[in-house]
């Protein structure tokens, strides 16, 4: 007869995160040990031999992620108005967290996506989403933003571009570090006229540091330079 191990078997794994219903996933194995590929956390196995299979699955690395979520969602709820909660978010902070985030690219999510998914989410005559409603407006947009992933790696792909962001301010750019610029703003390599504009630190000389000014000391306002004195006068 042959060996119990190597004999595919049903198995149904139930789990559970903090503050979420049973799941419950149905498949065949014939592997003594096994992961949820579509969670990626650590689970621990019981085999008995005789078909019987209980899978131990760890929370704290989801918990952890969705906890770094919650954050970046609090963070962009109360941006721009200091005065609220957090605890919900409106269609314009949605949409830039979205953006901000890399969930709306574009292409595979635009921004049309993204305000069809918040109205549809939020609570009929709202107009913020609740946390909760976020996280069902991220189950709609990760199948958009991550076609060839199954809904729950595309979901926590998602969540992965999302933990640990905060918003940022209008209006700001990060300095260019090209080479091109570098040579354009150093002005230790500068040459001729130009190099004499400017003192051993980079700072500007001003007028001090241009050659072809005129020496009008001694001289009236209308003075307009050696030569040019009217001899009839």
């Amino acid at each position: 007869m042959g060996s119990h191990e190597n004999r595919p078997r049903d198995v149904t794994i139930k789990y559970r995160f903090p503050g979420q219903m049973w799941i419950q996933t149905d498949y065949r194995s014939t592997k003594k040990s096994s992961t949820l590929p579509a969670l990626g956390l650590l689970n621990e196995r019981q085999d008995s031999g005789q078909g019987a299979i209980t899978i131990t699955v760890s929370a704290s690395s989801h918990s952890s992620k969705m906890a770094a979520v919650e954050e970046a969602f609090h963070k962009f709820a109360v941006y721009g108005n200091t005065a609220a909660s957090g605890n919900d978010m409106t269609g314009k902070n949605f949409s830039k967290m979205c953006k901000e985030c890399g969930v709306m690219d574009g292409k595979a999510v635009t921004s049309t996506d993204v305000d069809i998914v918040f109205n549809k989410v939020k609570a009929k005559g709202a107009r913020t989403i609740t946390f909760a409603e976020f996280q069902e407006a991220m189950k709609e947009l990760c199948s958009k933003r991550f076609k060839n992933k199954s809904p729950e790696e595309a979901l926590q792909a998602v969540y992965g571009l999302i933990e640990g962001k905060e918003p940022g301010s209008p209006g700001t750019t990060k300095a260019c570090k090209s080479d091109a610029v570098e040579r354009l703003t150093d002005t230790s390599k500068y040459t001729g006229s130009h190099k004499e504009r400017f003192d051993e630190s980079g700072k500007g000389k001003g007028l001090a540091g241009r050659h072809d000014l005129t020496d009008n000391s001694g001289y009236v306002a209308a003075y307009k330079g050696a030569g040019t004195y009217d001899q009839t006068h």
